[in-house]
This record gives C-alpha cells, sequence and structure tokens, in this order.
C-alpha cells in the first residue's frame, strides 16, 4: 500500500488500523496481515472512506468471515470489515431490510417473528452480505428467490442502488462490481405463521446438528455441488452430484494434511483441528479436487472463498 493512501483530509470516525492479521476475523481462524483494516462507523463513514481512498488501493469487503480463507502472506489492500452500524433489520409489511451485517440467522429469526418466511436463511452460516454475494441457498431456496434490490457504495464513494436482476445471481456468484461494498439489502418474504415458521427452522436447526461439524472451526461447505444446486432437503433429493458424496467416493473423508481435516461428519467441511495454517487448509482443498477428478473424472469448484498471498516461505 503507498505510503499515503488517504486524502489528508479524511478523519475516520470507525477505526482505522495498518498490517492487521486477520486470522481472529475469520471462521477458520486462520490469514495474515491485510494493508490496512478499516471499520466504518456508519453509511457516510464508508462513503468518506473510499472517496479518500488512493484508486491504486484495492478494496476487499469482509462480514463474520464465515466463508473465507486468507492466506497466511496476508492482502495487499484495504480490508473494509462491515460491523455495528450495518447490522439493522427493518420490517415493513411484506418487506424486510437487513444491513450486510445483520447475522443470516437473525434475519431469519425476526422475519419470522412477524409472520415472515425467510426460514431459508436460518442455517446459513455468516451474515447478510455475503449471503448476497454468493447467493446462499439451502433447503430449494435462494437468496435470488427473495431478493428485491440491494444497496451498495461504488469505489468513488457514490451510494447505488441495484435490483436483484441487475445482480445476474446464479448458483454462489453474483456480478457486484470489484470494489463496490454492500451496505444493505431488501427481500420480499411471504407471509406465514409465526409458530409455524420457528417450529420449521428448529427442525432445520435440527437436521444441520445432526449432519454437519457446527461445533469445529469450519467455513461452511467447502466446495460447490457439482449438480449446481443445493440440497433440497427431501426425501427425493438425488446426491450422486453432491460434492460430499463424490468426495467420500474419492476416499477423502477424513482426510488430513497439518491441522486440516475433512470432517468425518460431512466430508465436504473442512475443520481447523488447531494450528492449521492457510496452506495446509487449501492444500488439502486442492488435494480432494485431484483425486475427485482422478477418480470421477469431475472438477470441484471451491465455494470457499480464498484470498491473500502465501507467506514467503510457502512460495
Amino acid at each position: 500500500m503507498p505510503q499515503i493512501f488517504l486524502s489528508p483530509d479524511f478523519s475516520p470516525r470507525g477505526s482505522l488500523s495498518r498490517n492487521r492479521a486477520l486470522s481472529d476475523l475469520t471462521w477458520l481462524r486462520v490469514g495474515g496481515p491485510c494493508d490496512a483494516l478499516f471499520q466504518p462507523a456508519d453509511v457516510a463513514d464508508l462513503q468518506q472512506f473510499l472517496a479518500a481512498l488512493d484508486p491504486a488501493v484495492k478494496v476487499f469487503p469482509i462480514g463474520v468471515g464465515s466463508n473465507l480463507i486468507v492466506r497466511d502472506g496476508g492482502i495487499r489492500a484495504a480490508v473494509i470489515r462491515m460491523g455495528r452500524g450495518f447490522n439493522h433489520i427493518t420490517i415493513d409489511g411484506t418487506t424486510v431490510t437487513a444491513g450486510v451485517a445483520a447475522l443470516d440467522a437473525h434475519v431469519a429469526r425476526r422475519a419470522a417473528q412477524a409472520g415472515l418466511d425467510l426460514t431459508f436463511l436460518r442455517t446459513i452460516p455468516g451474515a447478510i452480505g455475503g449471503a448476497v454475494r454468493m447467493n446462499a441457498g439451502c433447503y430449494g431456496t435462494y437468496v435470488a428467490d427473495h431478493l428485491v434490490s440491494v444497496r451498495a457504495v461504488n469505489r468513488a464513494g457514490d451510494l447505488i442502488s441495484l435490483s436483484a436482476e441487475e445482480l445476474n445471481l446464479r448458483y454462489r456468484q453474483s456480478d457486484l462490481p470489484t470494489g463496490w461494498v454492500l451496505i444493505e439489502a431488501t427481500f420480499q418474504a411471504e407471509p406465514g405463521d409465526a409458530a409455524a415458521l420457528e417450529n420449521r427452522m428448529q427442525e432445520q436447526i435440527a437436521k444441520r446438528d445432526a449432519s454437519q461439524p457446527t461445533r469445529e472451526r469450519s467455513a461452511g461447505s467447502t466446495f460447490r455441488n457439482p449438480a449446481g444446486f443445493s440440497s433440497t432437503g427431501k426425501a427425493d433429493d438425488v446426491h450422486d452430484l453432491k460434492a460430499w458424496k463424490v468426495i467420500d467416493d474419492a476416499g477423502m473423508r477424513g482426510a488430513t494434511l497439518g491441522g486440516a481435516q475433512m470432517s468425518e461428519m460431512h466430508s465436504n467441511f473442512m475443520v481447523n483441528t488447531g494450528g492449521a495454517s492457510a496452506k495446509d487448509l487449501e492444500s488439502l482443498g486442492e488435494e480432494v479436487r485431484k483425486k475427485v477428478y482422478q477418480n470421477s473424472g469431475i472438477t470441484l469448484e471451491w465455494e470457499i472463498m480464498r484470498v491473500g498471498e502465501p507467506a514467503a516461505d510457502n512460495e
């Protein structure tokens, strides 16, 4: 990062630090330092920061770091962590608007209390910003099925509204322009009985906890399903092209490398068993991809986002 990367008249109201390690900000607890970490106080603070930032400096927004491997050498960018100023949830009729730092589970619960069905969000790890970026979904329902619009701040610091159609949401992907920072998303939800919605979420949680390593350090699903869609959770669900199935077929359930392991409980969940480096985790994932390809001819695509650069001794 350049020596002087912000306009001299910019005075942040949020927290700004240099050379900040990111390992404690990700669910997998790995990652080297970023050049700068900015935690904006509110939208205006974010706008002013982006407007003042040297255009040559890359921007990387994060939320709770639930779907992220930061490599051991860190990120050569200004990382923007969306926190308390962006975790609001408001409900107006059948419309739910949530800040990007609002946890998916919290949004699902608040909606259910108001008799609105966004229950699919209840068991998705992380916050709304990541859910929108990745078009998160489960049990056959996706963000794209409910998203109306988003608001974002572009690289020049302008506040922009985008429709769901403009994001071109598809399986685990979207087209948000590089360097833009999401600040909130608006959803349309179907009405439902609050008690019934709560019961459905409790059933979903029980099902998740019985099949996924929720008490371990993981980042959710490691690879996208080769089928191109999430599990439906229904009795007629087909598993042949699920990531966990092709990983099992390649004999990689429980595989380890250093402190990294493909979970014995769910083979598409990678866990940090203690002391894993980002290199351990990524290398194990690449070994899984290699073995799956050798066994089935299927090339698994990462669902976990991997960013940054390796440590000098990893090169």
